[in-house]
């Protein structure tokens, strides 16, 4: 099954997470944080202004972005969890 955003949604999964510190400790996946860093997966046509002109996307699949901790929903699909994200949640694109 594929997601296919709407307006100026994006979907989000999840960077891989570190699974160990710095000084070699490892850390349960249950105890690690939610991570701030995201890849677009799927990215909606853009958003309508009030005089009927579309609004371009600022980020395309395959990028790299900054989310804040809370932000956007989470849903699984065949097993997979994405974050579905308004295009103005993404603080910023990682170069």
């Amino acid at each position: 099954m594929n997601i296919k955003p709407l307006f100026d949604k994006v979907v989000l999964k999840e960077a891989e997470k570190e699974v160990t510190t710095k000084s070699g400790l490892l850390i349960a996946p249950s105890a690690a944080e939610k991570p701030d860093f995201y890849t677009v997966v799927a990215v909606g046509k853009g958003s309508y202004d009030d005089k009927g002109q579309l609004i371009p996307m600022q980020v395309k699949e395959g990028d790299k972005v900054l989310l804040s901790k809370y932000s956007g929903s989470q849903v699984k699909v065949d097993g997979v969890e994405y974050t579905i994200v308004s295009q103005n949640e993404i603080l910023a694109v990682i170069e």
